[in-house]
């Protein structure tokens, strides 16, 4: 308890911190893959005017998303949501100059106005009916509550969470953030912002545990996010926006888990997607600082020769993304599917769907940058090179843990002890108890999906490669697509639709509201009276003529007045 931040009658808000097993996992990987981020950032700025601006806005966001995760309370934990919001705006429209970046931050910054008006409504629930905005006081007395209250609560929150951490139908700013520095995105992507709704669910896990419908819109939202995301991810061709898909779709599996109740397992994604997801954009950013700005992979090719670094650390992040044993991701999203299967074979198979495609999407994308032929400009290739320390041993650094970060939460099954689960079960203690029983699977069937899943996977990984490898296959131009592809190009043309439906309609409303409003109304009636001050003047200053007869004559009048009042009167 720091001190007492707002006291008016009942209400109570201290400014108070909160660090148990679930903050803790988050500080490590925020502080952890932040200072990496913050390393690899002095090299990658080094030339930039607005190096000073960059790390002020690097450390602010840092510091809301600590406070985010530390505050015991929903009030605290609502300033760290909205300051990365407003970091996110801030970093995303770093490069203010270009027009275009300015209006992806507008875009980060209003979809997630929306998401927090849920979340904000979600809070006032809570106050009223709990009377309290402690994180412990709500779940002691959430039992007590009614299961339609919870619900609404939940459901709420959980529009919060849409819109912080990407998931239909507020995703589409996610990609859209890539138009700020590379290591912007990783930040965002990895360690921060878009983990908030993650964190946030697993926070809450005793209300949603009591309320079996939010479960199931957090489970459905969240994997047909996984499905739909990887979709698009196929079509894409630059390399980052690839990425940003990516990250939807990696955030709707874990969304997926904590939906199932298995929230480990989600936090587990979380922690090793930090890992891999940061070296992936971060060996980006060394691809796109080599190549001079290019981010388009048709016009990369052959740069494993080039970049020996960037490429070994970027195939450590695919292996790591695609679940190839014994990488960060095979664990963790082993892990989601085994949960899924027990849950439902059809979840379980849509799950592998989307992971598959993920495995089809990056291999891809590791093909296209770094073999084949160089298909970029000689001028370009002309003054190639490796990236300078400052990025590269970021690199090596999560290179390791996206090799080893999986370890943590080995399974049983693999003679593991699952050292996470058991450090988490006290934040999730409570939770695990009002669920009751949970369906485990047997070893043989766990052994039988893995083999399945890496059989599956391995299948993936050749298919890509002699597409684009041994049949040498680039991209056409969008121009030139048609049909599914054209579609999937054009991410199912839900930018447009929105701006059909929803931005159209408001400015024409705006325009209306405006003319007959604004102008006809308002200040119609502010400019009579405006205009009705020079207008009195004009007649009453014929009344000062300067003629002393003529003041003489008003003043009998006047009297005259006066004295015919009174004696009426």
């Amino acid at each position: 308890h720091l001190f007492s931040w707002i006291k008016a009658g009942n209400f109570d808000a201290s400014m108070a911190l909160l660090i148990d097993p679930l903050t803790s996992i988050f500080l490590l990987i925020i502080t952890g893959v932040g200072f990496l981020i913050h390393v690899y950032s002095i090299g990658y700025m080094h030339d930039d005017a607005g190096f000073n601006r960059f790390f002020s806005y690097l450390n602010l966001f840092v510091f809301f998303m600590l406070l985010l995760v530390m505050g015991s309370n929903y009030l605290v934990m609502f300033i760290g949501w909205e300051g990365v919001g407003l970091c996110s705006y801030l970093l995303i429209g770093f490069w203010f100059k270009n027009q275009a970046y300015n209006d992806a931050a507008n875009k980060a910054f209003i979809m997630n106005r929306i998401g927090d008006l849920g979340l904000l409504l979600g809070i006032f629930l809570i106050f009223i009916n709990f009377r309290s905005l402690n994180f412990t006081d709500v779940a002691s007395m959430a039992p007590a509550a009614s299961t339609g209250t919870l619900t609404t609560i939940t459901i709420l929150l959980f529009i919060g969470a849409m819109g912080k951490s990407a998931q239909i139908p507020l995703y589409t700013w996610l990609p859209d953030a890539m138009a700020g520095p590379t290591p912007v995105s990783a930040l965002i992507h990895a360690a921060t912002m878009v983990t908030a709704g993650i964190y946030m669910i697993a926070r809450n896990n005793v209300l949603y545990t009591l309320s079996p419908i939010s479960m199931n819109l957090v489970m459905i939202v969240g994997l047909a996010t996984a499905l739909f995301a990887a979709t698009i991810a196929l079509k894409q061709n630059d390399i980052k926006k690839v990425l940003a898909y990516s990250t939807v779709s990696q955030l709707g599996l874990m969304f997926l888990a904590l939906g199932l109740g298995a929230f480990t397992a989600g936090i587990f994604h979380m922690a090793t997607h930090a890992f891999f997801k940061a070296l992936l954009f971060l060996g980006a950013g060394s691809v796109i600082h080599a190549l001079s700005g290019e981010q388009d992979m048709r016009s990369m090719g052959g740069l494993r020769k080039y970049l020996p670094v960037t490429f070994a650390t970027f195939l450590i992040g695919v292996l790591a993304i695609s679940g190839i044993p014994p990488f960060a991701g095979f664990f963790s999203k082993d892990e989601i599917l085994a949960n899924a299967y027990a849950h439902n074979p059809i979840v379980w198979g849509v799950a592998l769907l989307a992971s598959l495609l993920t495995v089809f999407y990056m291999f891809r994308l590791l093909y296209l940058t770094f073999f084949g032929d160089v298909r970029a400009s000689q001028h370009v290739m002309s003054h190639i090179h490796e990236s300078p320390k400052s990025i590269t041993v970021p690199l090596i650094c999560l290179g390791v843990l996206s090799l080893v970060g999986g370890f943590i939460g080995v399974p049983e099954v693999l003679g593991g002890s699952h050292w996470l689960n058991e450090y988490l079960s006290p934040v999730f203690a409570q939770a695990a108890t009002l669920s009751g029983s949970h369906h485990h699977l047997d070893h043989s069937t766990e052994y039988t999906l893995m083999a399945v899943v890496i059989g599956f996977t391995v299948l993936v990984i050749i298919a890509a490669y002699v597409k684009y490898v041994k049949r040498k296959h680039v991209p056409v131009a969008d121009a030139q697509l048609s049909g599914p592809s054209k579609i999937l190009a054009n991410k199912y043309y839900i930018d447009e639709i929105y701006n059909t439906l929803i931005v159209k309609p408001l400015y024409w409303l705006s325009n209306v509201l405006d003319v007959f409003v604004e102008r006809m109304g308002i200040d119609f009636i502010v400019n009579i009276f405006g205009s009705s001050v020079p207008e009195g003047g004009k007649i009453t200053r014929l009344t000062q003529s300067g003629s002393i007869g003529y003041y003489i004559f008003l003043m009998v009048i006047g009297i005259v007045l006066i004295v015919t009042y009174t004696l009426i009167g």
